[in-house]
């Protein structure tokens, strides 16, 4: 079976350099996919980039720390913190959500919110998915999962990531608790076929977080089996912008996504966001 590619870029409206390096990966490179963040500052020029490239899909990038609501702090108290950005404290507000009703219920909201700004853009929202991956917590799955439906979504990125493909491409390549969390994932992918949502086979990018790098792509690709892999990346014109990730290599990134010999690598296979590729 051939492999059928989803190449994905995270970020899109976080910044004007992040917006900037996702145009050019898809207008210069291989890049299929972009998942956009509604509450941050560059948000209407993700928008334009993105109705500007009919030819890129665009998903919602949920999210729920690292950044700002889309409804005012008051409301969603559980949620934020006192400077009206979002709490950055994952692990205690993964605690709050599973015992307090009224969080879960902030949670609902604010999804519900991101959703439909979202929609106000008139973007077909290809896909969801969740800054730092946050939906792999039991309650946002579901709220996320929920909520995406009801608005018509068809696809969410569950990221079961094969700790051996990674490995064979470059062997310093950090060893992840993959076996936990594909245990995990599998659960949520049957979760999400309960709401007709459907995922991508395998993810990467995982390990290589803010450094999936030319040299990797080029050494992974050949790897890859059958069915459809999604390849997620962090593309921007430069680090050190608003919100960026530290130690995260971004104009390796985006060089990866516009490599010359990358572009000839794919230029065979079946490449598209989460509707053509899983449709």
């Amino acid at each position: 079976m051939t492999p059928r590619l989803i190449f994905t870029a995270d970020d899109l409206g976080l910044a004007a350099e992040v917006n900037e390096g996702i145009e050019r990966a898809h207008r210069e490179g291989v890049l299929t996919a972009a998942s956009l963040m509604v509450g941050e500052a560059g948000f209407e020029e993700g928008v334009r980039v993105a109705r500007a490239n009919p030819g890129l899909a665009i998903g919602l990038h949920l999210t729920l720390t690292d950044g700002h609501p889309v409804l005012p702090a008051a409301r969603i108290p559980s949620l934020t913190q006192k400077n009206g950005r979002f709490r950055d404290d994952m692990a205690a507000l993964g605690l709050l959500l599973a015992l307090s009703r009224e969080a879960r219920a902030e949670l609902a909201a604010e999804v519900a919110a991101q959703l439909a700004r979202f929609s106000e853009t008139g973007l077909r929202c290809d896909h969801v998915n969740a800054h730092k991956h946050y939906h792999l917590h039991p309650h946002i799955a579901a709220a996320l999962m929920q909520a995406a439906a009801g608005a018509g979504v068809r696809a969410i990125r569950l990221p079961n990531e094969d700790p051996s493909l990674p490995r064979a491409a470059d062997p310093s390549s950090p060893r992840l608790p993959s076996a936990l969390l594909n245990s995990w994932v599998a659960v949520l992918r049957k979760r999400a076929r309960n709401w007709n949502l459907a995922a991508p086979d395998r993810v990467l990018g995982f390990a290589w977080s803010g450094a999936f790098t030319a040299e990797r792509l080029r050494a992974v690709l050949p790897l890859l089996p059958g069915g459809v892999t999604e390849l997620y990346f962090h593309p921007a014109t430069r680090g050190g912008f608003a919100g960026s990730a530290p130690g995260y290599r971004y104009t390796e990134e985006l060089a990866a996504l516009t490599d010359a010999r990358v572009r000839e690598a794919v230029s065979g296979l079946q490449r598209g966001g989460y509707a053509a590729m899983l449709g």
